[in-house]
């Protein structure tokens, strides 16, 4: 592995930069509170890397077009730093890490999108993502006991509904996750995974559980 870089561009390498989504347009007003429901994707070497759900215990890291993700509304970008890694190099290291995150085990509160990003972040320049990212995570592994029993012990596919939230938000949310013209566009480029004992095509329907 090529030695990280957590500093700026000014020594060289590859820049590493944390691209973040709304998932619901609540988001707007719970951003200036240091809060939100967000999707995160890293983008290295000119893709987007992020992570999401699927029924099959198989890779659930996928790549897209940078600031592109299908289904979410882009928010901001946020620097972290820069890394040494060539393209070969990172793209080894990547579908090595994949292994960890297996489709089937994803969580919201204690293994999602973001998750995945602090750590490739953590990996690549020793830095973390901005707290604000995953806090509503942070916030209920605190209180996971009191969460429904589905929430605790399964792969969480959706956003759950939110106190706060109103129907008509939470109908924005289901409706903008993930649209059906987005799932094939997904299910292509799920990265396999060195652990992976060959590369797994995911049918649409289970495609259309990412993230």
């Amino acid at each position: 592995m090529a030695a990280q870089n957590g500093g700026g561009g000014a020594g060289g390498g590859t820049p590493v930069v944390l691209n973040v989504y709304d998932l619901t347009p609540m988001n707007n007003y719970l951003y200036w509170f240091g809060l939100g429901i967000f999707h995160s994707g890293i983008e290295v070497h000119g893709m987007e890397y992020g992570f999401g759900a699927h029924e099959l215990p198989a890779s659930g890291v996928f790549e897209v077009e940078p600031k592109s993700c299908p289904g979410f509304v882009y928010r901001r970008s946020v620097w972290m730093g820069t890394t040494n890694m060539s393209r070969a190099e990172f793209r080894s290291f990547i579908e090595n890490l994949a292994g960890k995150y297996n489709g089937n085990t994803y969580h919201l509160i204690s293994k999602n999108c973001n998750h995945f990003t602090d750590d490739v972040c953590k990996n690549l320049t020793r830095k973390s993502i901005p707290g604000w990212v995953n806090r509503l995570a942070r916030v209920g592994s605190f209180f996971n006991c009191l969460l429904p029993e589905s929430i605790q012990v399964s792969t969480v596919r959706h956003v759950p509904t939110h106190p706060a939230f109103s129907d008509d938000d939470m109908d924005s949310v289901s409706s903008s996750i993930i649209e059906d013209n987005d799932v094939e566009e997904l299910g292509q480029h799920l990265l396999p995974s060195t652990t992976d004992a060959h590369s797994i095509d995911v049918p649409p329907k289970l495609a259309k559980d990412l993230l």
